[in-house]
């Protein structure tokens, strides 16, 4: 068994595909449960941003896998498939556990280094064990990748090097922060990095605007903002110098219209920033006097290529040594069932054989019977210690897979023994 990870990101695709790949959490769960229902997969989780779609498995075949895996994410675009496929990325066994790292050290992200990613893959993980499709597998590696995140941020300096994407907007709002009257469209994560930001920076005041009132006024109540209700939106926009949407509703919450209507025939400053998939904001907004529209396509065209310095390179180091350290320890464990198989087939023959000896010689007084059976047993300890010994320090230097093999091969093992030690052990990916 292998981890397969089928994804699309802003550095492979458009922000105009991202948005038709865009999920909310019910169907975050049906993509998930569509990809357990391929025969060759046994676990699955997504990794769902507004810039990012990545399915991880656990499988027993790659090719059968790449293209049902391919298969579910054209059928979400709704796309067809010449026009998907050259946006997609694969990624196997020890390459799928190198990616995950990076991704949730940040160093794949839209602003590298960005925090927020960390966030989203232990949701992706508390997802998955939530509706029982993450296994020992996947769950290993995610938590793996979660340590080596909070590694990346505790011992280097990347968080002062990266802001959040919500922080990249706003540097470049024409509007300052400080003393600015602003809107905030949402109340989840990206809302709530929002309203930080602008409490932190000294905005006049901070509006907080939601469907679901509950949600609005607790993230207000945190923040000393305001919470105001869905048909207070034009009033909101009359007044607000500067605007950050984020719900990624099916359709758009700031329309053309109501802001023309909010603002009278005026050309005063106002930024409008969208950080939703799909777009909470009209993208005609950025034709109207005076409206600067800042949104995910302008700002990925933006960072697409710079990247912070301090501490990215420390964050590549540890990255690399969680890679190594975790396939080290993982082909060790690939090897673990064989060399346990191959020592319970040689007790099994050391037994038969004092069976054989009390039969051809029922007389055996205990004693000798007793020193009989413990010379047998150091004979096959000793020839078997070389192989096993060996086996593992070829382990330790590269993937195991063939040496185990040829273990089993020349030792004629049993393939159901050693896959019910595999189970036993929590399986070995």
């Amino acid at each position: 068994m292998s981890v397969l990870v089928v994804g699309i990101s802003h550095k492979s695709a458009p922000v105009e595909l991202l948005e038709r790949l865009a999920l909310d959490a019910d169907g975050t769960a049906k993509l998930i449960a569509d990809v357990m229902s391929g025969e060759h997969v046994s676990e699955a989780t997504a990794i769902v941003t507004c810039n990012r779609l990545e399915v991880y498995a656990e499988v027993d075949r790659f090719h059968g896998s790449v293209e049902d895996l391919s298969g579910l994410l054209v059928a979400q675009a709704r796309q067809s498939t010449e026009a998907l496929l050259p946006h997609l990325y694969v990624h196997y066994d020890e390459g799928a556990v190198s990616h995950l790292f990076q991704v949730a050290a940040g160093l794949d992200s839209m602003v590298v280094g960005e925090g927020q990613i960390l966030g989203q893959t232990r949701e992706a993980l508390r997802v998955g064990q939530e509706h029982g499709t993450v296994g020992p597998a996947l769950n290993a590696l995610f938590q793996q990748a979660l340590r080596v995140g909070k590694r990346a941020h505790a011992e280097t300096d990347i968080d002062r090097a990266a802001p959040s994407l919500v922080t990249a907007a706003l540097e470049r709002s024409s509007v300052p922060v400080a003393g600015a009257r602003t809107l905030v469209i949402g109340a989840g994560a990206m809302a709530s990095l929002a309203v930080a930001h602008l409490s932190r920076s000294g905005a006049a005041s901070i509006s907080v605007l939601n469907r679901t009132a509950a949600r609005a006024e607790r993230l207000a109540d945190e923040y000393a903002a305001t919470s105001v209700p869905p048909h207070a939106l034009v009033d909101e926009l009359a007044t607000a110098d500067i605007v950050i949407s984020c719900t990624g509703a099916p359709d758009p919450l700031v329309r053309l219209a109501d802001v023309v209507t909010a603002r009278g025939g005026s050309d005063r400053p106002l930024t409008v920033i969208d950080l939703a998939l799909p777009h909470d904001v009209d993208p005609s907004l950025a034709d109207l006097p005076g409206v600067q529209l800042v949104n995910l396509a302008g700002l990925a065209a933006e960072l697409r290529g710079l990247e912070a310095t301090a501490g990215v390179d420390d964050v590549r180091t540890i990255v690399g040594q969680e890679i190594s350290a975790f396939l080290a320890v993982r082909r060790q464990a690939s090897v673990t069932p064989t060399v346990v198989a191959l020592r319970s087939m040689a007790t099994s023959v050391v037994d038969a054989e004092m069976d054989r000896l009390a039969s051809r010689l029922p007389d055996l007084d205990d004693a000798t019977r007793a020193e009989v059976l413990h010379t047998v047993r150091r004979v096959a300890d000793k020839l078997l210690h070389e192989p096993t010994v060996r086996v593992k320090e070829l382990a330790d230097a590269e993937p195991a897979v063939s040496y185990t093999a040829a273990l089993a091969e020349l030792f004629r093992l049993d393939p159901d023994a050693v896959d019910a030690i595999s189970r036993a052990e929590g399986g070995s990916s």
